[in-house]
């Protein structure tokens, strides 16, 4: 069961979350709000995500399970306003989730939770490099890595103190520094791992509102970035897998 309002932007920027890697997940209810873990078709992303009850105007919901279409509920959004509030309900044992919007109601099929796959485990690794940058900016790095090249190398040089965003294009090459004056903190712990950027690009659109993003990384490792939504009342964590290449 789930009896919900809540605020369309609010309500947007954790679909939005979501939506950048997988278009369904497994959504868990529960009295303190909801919660997803979902990993994309290839197996190299992650994406976490938690909206507590704090973050919707009003929610109520018991524990439960729901499989749901996340492209449907982005498609929604185009009908939206600022301002609005959306409506959610879900009666015990219904098989479709209403949301009511701007004066439309819409009645959307959840999806069979034994056709998603199941919630992974994270990871047990550690990554000792650590630091705290703005989301725009490090959106602005990956757009402008983007232009060159398909894969950005990311890492933190000890000595210089400095956090690094490196890309190799066929003939071309960008590099951005940020010293300890641009981001937020820095462990200067060496690190450093090659991505992708088309993974890259879609987290960042959504990295670029947070005010703050924790960055974790290590050397040839996956990288974590870590960050709140609805003004601190949601958290959302990704992880992406390094791209190994043959010398």
């Amino acid at each position: 069961m789930l009896k919900a309002t809540i605020d369309a932007e609010i309500f947007r920027e954790a679909i939005d979350a979501i939506s950048a890697l997988v278009p369904e997940c497994r959504l868990h209810t529960a009295d303190n709000g909801i919660s997803t873990r979902a990993v994309d078709t290839a197996n190299v992303a992650m994406v976490s995500l938690e909206l507590k009850k704090e973050a919707f105007d009003s929610f109520k919901a018991t524990k439960s399970q729901l499989g749901v279409d996340i492209s449907k509920m982005k498609n929604i959004f185009n009908m939206m306003g600022k301002g609005d509030l959306i409506s959610l309900e879900l009666p015990e044992n219904a098989q479709k989730i209403q949301l009511s919007v701007h004066g439309y109601l819409y009645s959307i099929t959840l999806l069979d939770t034994n056709t998603i796959r199941k919630d992974p485990n994270p990871p047990t690794i550690s990554l000792p490099g650590k630091l705290t940058i703005s989301g725009d900016d490090l959106n602005n790095a990956i757009k402008a890595a983007a232009v060159i090249s398909d894969k950005i190398a990311i890492g933190i040089n000890p000595k210089e103190q400095t956090f690094f965003m490196d890309a190799e294009g066929d003939t071309d090459h960008i590099r951005r520094e940020f010293g300890k004056d641009e981001l937020k903190s820095l462990s200067p712990n060496e690190a450093r791992s090659l991505f992708s950027l088309d993974y890259l690009k879609d987290m960042g659109k959504v990295m670029s509102r947070a005010a703050e993003v924790e960055v974790f990384l290590g050397i040839d490792h996956p990288v974590r970035f870590s960050f709140d939504i609805a003004g601190g009342n949601g958290h959302v964590e990704y992880l992406l897998a390094p791209r190994i290449e043959a010398d």
